[in-house]
């Protein structure tokens, strides 16, 4: 098979949809653009789907590429067979044509090659042939050295033989893969003064079923010197069946200086490389998991629902420098700054309480987002008593990467005459008013809605958060007239030359047709064919320029909406449902000689144009007052907002200072293998309390009844 067979084997799709990504990426289109308006050439592949082809078929060249070094250093050497190509060719992974190359690859100084350098070699294979007649002082004489010294030599060799065949190799990766185990043990005189790392003081489990989480701790354990890690496994069963391999003829009398070479071969050889090799996969594997759930919390962290046409108190709690407000009008732009000092060591509450009341009766604010760092359970305490009896409600909002962003050029430059603290409280404001579009400024590193993020590749780490943003905000898409520098940043094509054009040409006057995009500097046929679908015109002088469809589909619209009598005053009509609805798609794409997929896509947007998938989310809880945990009682039913999803569980706000904890086990009553298959990061989810412990201040949940 070829590498376009072996993946659309592995994905479980066709080699066509593999070929057509391939193509199609090789002509310089992007993930977004190939999924949102090429699903008839790839029969729907999904943005992941995308990817993944990217990266494997990646992957599967530099693979090919290897066996091809591989084979051509060995026939240099004049030691190809046919089974050895045959071999190198079906491997499927890199390590497994290292494996076959060990016997080849030119060696650094070894015991061995030193041997081999005296002259020993052909003891060594003559040990190997385990003669029957004869003596080993007979085998040695031929030797212009010590008997001893011989035989230790030529067992070097033949233990190197033994580490380098690439069939013993793979038995004993396999047979510790899925029979041994790994293990945790604090080591001596190691400070753990916190107890971080106590379930792994004795821990033992199988590296077939090892949580990747655990793994991560594990390694994070032993970099602090906390731990030591280790791999056990049933030795004896090893060195037995090498033995059985590799002893022809047991009566022969060099049976026991060939099994010495045999447990030398595992102990100084073989163990430490695999053992090694193991724990790179383990914690590769981990870091791919970690990975996955950092992605999976973060989109759906950026699809929060946003809270639309309401004026917002940016609220950034602090002691000591006090509390900075920001007051932002329903389009996130300041209307006023201001700090108040509520709490030590100041403690001005009436004057704080009056400053707050009199913003809230100036602006007519309708809520304020507290930020959940420090002081924050304070400040929500004096909010609450604040706004008791008005109409203004409140959330506490996560600040995670607030403070990067505050004081970030890009900050800077929006905001060059505030300090870090005020910029801080904007930020938080618009996180409530429309999460994504504030989220997109900041590093998705920074966010923090992942696991052991800063145990993992964090090259990786950023390349999959970068794909996730991208692939939200492509979603989503943007108003092009509204929409801020970081944001279109993560546009499908746009070039920072590009984003620049449309920012400068936006300062003189508002889009009003996409074909205006033509005329910008950067803008090359190929990216407006990638960007255009995704920039929105609301207000344009094309009802189409503010719908997800493709300009290049503009004349198919027209002959559908012509088909189906249906005039442009209807689009987002609710007769336009009523209409389309009830259309044959696929005798309307045999009518237009055009595919299911397209016709289906400008269906929905012209009953739904440019509709934001996050509207139809759950809405953000509001309060108007605290809960404290003197309140709770074991079995009292709650609301609560997931704020992060790990692979143990999931913390959900419930309003108290910190978050309760829902363990996997009080997830459902049916065996639950991934937190993610209950509840997602932003969730609105009925709760129960479980148990409480007051000195810790920490409270266990349950989604069972």
């Amino acid at each position: 098979m070829n590498n376009k067979e072996i993946l659309a084997k592995k994905l479980n799709i066709k080699v066509s949809q593999v070929e057509a990504v391939l193509k199609l990426l090789s002509e310089g289109s992007t993930i977004p653009f190939i999924a949102r308006y090429r699903k008839e050439v790839t029969n729907s592949l999904d943005e992941e789907q995308i990817r993944v082809i990217e990266k494997e078929y990646e992957y599967l060249e530099n693979l090919s590429k290897r066996k091809e070094d591989v084979i051509r250093l060995i026939e240099e050497k004049d030691l190809m067979t046919d089974e050895l190509r045959n071999n190198i060719n079906a491997c499927l992974k890199l390590s497994e044509v290292e494996d076959l190359y060990r016997p080849f690859k030119e060696k650094k100084k070894t015991k061995a090659s030193e041997a081999i350098k005296l002259g020993l070699e052909p003891l060594a294979k003559m040990m190997m042939s385990f003669p029957i007649n004869g003596s080993i002082e007979s085998l040695t004489s031929n030797f212009n050295m010590d008997s001893n010294e011989a035989i230790t030599g030529a067992k070097y060799i033949i233990s190197e033989w033994i580490s380098d065949n690439a069939y013993y190799r793979k038995y004993i990766k396999n047979e510790i893969m899925h029979n041994g185990f790994i293990c945790s043990k604090i080591k001596k005189n190691a400070i753990d003064e916190k107890k971080t790392y106590e379930m792994y003081y004795d821990l033992k489990e199988s590296i077939h079923y090892a949580k990747h989480y655990r793994i991560l701790a594990m390694n994070r354990g032993e970099d602090e010197n906390i731990l030591s890690v280790s791999i056990e496994f049933d030795k004896d069963k090893i060195l037995t069946y090498l033995e059985t391999k590799i002893i022809k003829n047991p009566n022969s009398f060099v049976v026991s200086y060939v099994k010495e070479a045999i447990l030398d071969s595992l102990k100084r050889l073989i163990y430490p490389s695999i053992e090694r090799e193991i724990r790179a996969t383990l914690t590769t594997e981990a870091e791919e998991k970690a990975i996955v759930t950092f992605q999976d919390n973060l989109e759906h962290l950026l699809l929060t629902k946003p809270i639309k046409n309401k004026v917002v108190l940016g609220f950034d709690p602090a002691f000591r420098t006090g509390c900075k407000l920001a007051v932002l009008n329903p389009y996130g732009e300041v209307l006023e700054i201001s700090t108040i000092y509520p709490h030590e060591p100041k403690n001005e509450v009436e004057k704080s309480a009056k400053m707050l009341t009199d913003l809230i009766n100036k602006y007519h604010i309708d809520i304020i987002a507290i930020g959940n760092g420090t002081a924050s359970r304070e400040s929500e305490a004096f909010v609450a008593k604040t706004i008791k009896g008005s109409n203004v409600l409140y959330n506490l909002v996560s600040e995670a990467g607030a403070s990067v962003y505050s004081a970030s050029p890009l900050a800077i430059s929006e905001f060059p005459n505030l300090t870090v603290e005020k910029r801080s409280a904007i930020s938080i404001g618009r996180r409530i008013q429309d999460p994504l579009s504030e989220l997109v400024k900041i590093d998705p590193q920074s966010i923090g809605v992942g696991e052991y993020q800063h145990d993992v590749n964090q090259k990786e780490l950023k390349n999959a958060l970068s794909f996730t943003v991208s692939k939200i905000v492509n979603e989503v898409g943007v108003n092009v007239n509204t929409a801020s520098a970081s944001i279109l940043s993560y546009i499908s094509g746009l070039t920072k030359k590009c984003i620049n054009s449309l920012l400068d040409f936006r300062k003189k006057k508002a889009f009003t047709n996409r074909e205006e995009f033509l005329k910008l500097s950067g803008f090359t046929p190929k990216i407006y064919e990638q960007a255009v679908g995704f920039l929105r015109i609301n207000d344009g002088d094309n009802p189409l320029d503010k719908t997800r469809i493709h300009p290049e589909s503009y004349e198919l619209t027209k002959s559908i909406m012509k088909e189906l009598n249906f005039d442009e005053s209807l689009i987002g009509s609710v007769k336009a449902k009523e209409i389309l609805n009830n259309v044959d798609v696929n005798n309307l794409a045999i009518k237009l000689s055009s595919d299911v997929y397209t016709i289906k896509d400008i269906l929905e947007e012209l009953k739904t144009p440019g509709i934001d998938y996050r509207d139809s989310l759950d809405d953000v809880i509001l309060k108007s007052d605290i809960l404290t945990i003197d309140d709770l009682k074991v079995g009292m039913e709650l609301q609560g907002t997931v704020r992060n999803v790990l692979s143990f569980g999931a913390f959900i706000d419930i309003g108290l200072h910190n978050d309760g904890l829902v363990h996997i086990s009080k997830m459902s009553k049916d065996f639950v293998k991934n937190p993610m298959d209950i509840v997602k990061v932003g969730d609105i989810v009925t709760c129960y309390v479980d148990s409480i412990d007051k000195d810790k201040e920490k409270v266990s949940l349950s989604l069972i009844r």
